[in-house]
């Protein structure tokens, strides 16, 4: 009893009876709200709709026991859909069984690759991205999605799977356009858009509590996904007008299988589930970090992958598509009152009981209204707001922004997060490799050193004290040693140096020899070295070394 107790996850054996009601509400509450974006996300990453149903169960589960986070909520997401369109399509046709094989190598294999990050503690590489990086890449996806779901709204079949190539094939379509379509498409896309941005705060004017405010706003869109459908069923709309439906989804639960595609396909694979992995991997932790921080909980950022990395596998093996951590049902899960990771495991036995009742009537869902909806999560997630701050505030993370996002549209997914790392690494590189060296000296009547050009200090002739804000490192010698030997230019009669070591963690190899080389030359001048502040790591391994010795 004791093993079998040991082997369950903490939230299990410290669970609170008084936490049921809540987590039984808020799964079946997610379910129902997000079970249109399930189908819609399958569609928007090229697979059959079910696979989205069948991606919100067993996943899900697994997460719930293996991961740290007490309400994140994993399925289908948008920036997981629209990168496994875009690292797909170019391999295989969308919607056929090759295309299908190969998103569920891709779920084993990102999986594999997310497992392996937290086994190994590698949950510190997310930090690789920084947060210009990610935004840019999220918004250049982001306009992706929108590029990849006007076709819908417009009722044009686009062929070209390039951005530019759907754009041309629009354009050359625009005389085909179906009028229905575009209506119904309009007015929902219209709705959603409204609801989303304005209903809550509408609501609360008029005397609603925000936590009813937030549920309406919530089921509104789920409330027009059902007034179209009837409105199709009853006035025969995909017959009459033409207007495109999802279409028969069999009424079948997942069965557990996988196929392992062919040596070539595997090769192809590996750089694009080592991308969805990555962003996959640092959508999740910053995601559950932000709902720890708003629940005053704490996260395991290594514990985290091993879930995700998890339940990719799992709906590998599924038929499913690609998981990871939604915005929109970990806000549904916490606007809903989950307080458990059993509130996610309550989701998935729902959606496991709609598909033993059938899911016939959901063939009859406009693809225009699903369309709609993911637009209007798309453009939610286009963050201007983080590019403006980053414009504001450093022009070099705003580029980095604007590269990454341009690439996404202009190259490839693969692409543009490759030239946003790039760009980052240069500009961390560039700013590393030109330290702030300033002069000091001490504040009249004080013991305190500051920068001559900044306050009122006084200074000791012959003397000249430098304080070097960074680490020592092969990078940025060349810089400290040419500020060194201009400001001692600068002062007549010298015969003291000291460096104020304060901002110093660390001193390489090559630093400590081309230390050493400026102390002996300094001192064939009349010059002596002195090291002021140092932290005690660094003088520990400094006390053995000529440079030391000779000070």
């Amino acid at each position: 009893m004791k093993l079998l107790k040991s082997l369950l996850p903490d939230w299990v054996r410290d669970y609170q009876l008084k936490h049921f009601s809540d987590d039984l509400l808020a799964g079946i509450l997610v379910t129902i709200l997000v079970l249109p974006q399930s189908l819609a996300y399958a569609i928007l990453a090229g697979l059959p709709p079910q696979l989205g149903l069948y991606a919100s169960i067993l996943p899900v589960f697994v997460y719930a026991i293996i991961g740290s986070s007490m309400i994140q909520a994993v399925g289908p997401v948008a920036i997981t859909a629209i990168m496994t369109f875009s690292l797909l399509s170019p391999l295989a046709t969308p919607g056929s069984v090759h295309y299908v094989m190969m998103a569920t190598a891709l779920s084993l294999m990102s999986g594999l690759l997310v497992l392996v990050f937290g086994i190994f503690r590698l949950g510190f590489l997310s930090n690789l991205l920084s947060r210009p990086v990610v935004g840019g890449f999220i918004s250049g996806s982001a306009v992706l999605i929108l590029l990849n779901q006007i076709k819908f709204i417009l009722d044009v079949h686009v062929i070209d799977t390039g951005n530019w190539g759907q754009i041309a094939s629009i354009v050359q379509q625009f005389s085909l356009i179906n009028p229905a379509t575009l209506l119904l498409g309009g007015i929902g896309f219209l709705i959603f858009f409204m609801t989303r941005n304005f209903l809550t705060k509408w609501l609360e004017t008029k005397g609603i509590s925000n936590f009813r405010a937030s549920m309406i706003t919530r089921l509104t869109p789920l409330l027009v996904v059902i007034i179209s459908t009837i409105l199709t069923i009853q006035l025969d709309l995909d017959h009459q007008y033409d207007i495109k439906v999802v279409g028969n989804i069999p009424s079948e639960l997942p069965y557990l299988s996988f196929h392992l595609p062919e040596n070539s396909d595997l090769v192809l694979l590996f750089v694009p589930a080592l991308v969805l992995a990555f962003i996959g991997a640092v959508q999740n932790i910053t995601m559950a970090h932000a709902l720890a921080i708003k629940r005053h909980e704490r996260t395991d950022s290594n514990k985290e992958l091993i879930g995700l990395g998890s339940s990719n596998i799992m709906t590998a093996f599924c038929g499913g598509m690609p998981v990871g951590g939604g915005l929109t049902r970990s806000a549904v899960n916490l606007a809903s009152g989950a307080q458990t990771p059993l509130a996610s495991i309550v989701s998935a036995l729902t959606m496991l009981c709609i598909l033993l009742i059938g899911v016939e009537w959901f063939s009859k869902i406009p693809l225009c209204i699903l369309a709609a909806s993911i637009m209007v999560a798309a453009i939610s997630m286009i963050d201007l707001s983080g590019f403006w701050r980053a414009w504001n505030y450093d022009r070099a993370d705003a580029f980095s922004f604007l590269v990454t996002g341009f690439g996404v549209l202009i190259l490839n997914l693969q692409i543009g997060i490759i030239l946003g790392i790039l760009l980052s690494v240069a500009n961390l590189l560039y700013r590393v490799s030109s330290p702030h060296i300033v002069v000091v000296g001490r504040i009249k009547g004080t013991e305190h050193f500051r920068n001559i050009e900044r306050h009122h200090v006084e200074t000791l002739p012959c003397s000249l004290f430098l304080r070097i804000d960074e680490s020592l490192f092969y990078g940025n010698l060349s810089s400290v040693e040419s500020k060194l030997m201009l400001e001692i230019s600068k002062v007549p009669n010298i015969n003291s140096v000291v460096l104020i070591m304060s901002a110093v963690n660390r001193i390489d190899a090559t630093a400590l020899e081309v230390l050493t080389e400026v102390l002996l030359a300094l001192k064939t001048r009349g010059i002596n070295l002195h090291f002021a502040e140092i932290k005690g790591p660094v003088q520990d391994r400094l006390l053995n070394t000529v440079l030391y010795k000779n000070l």
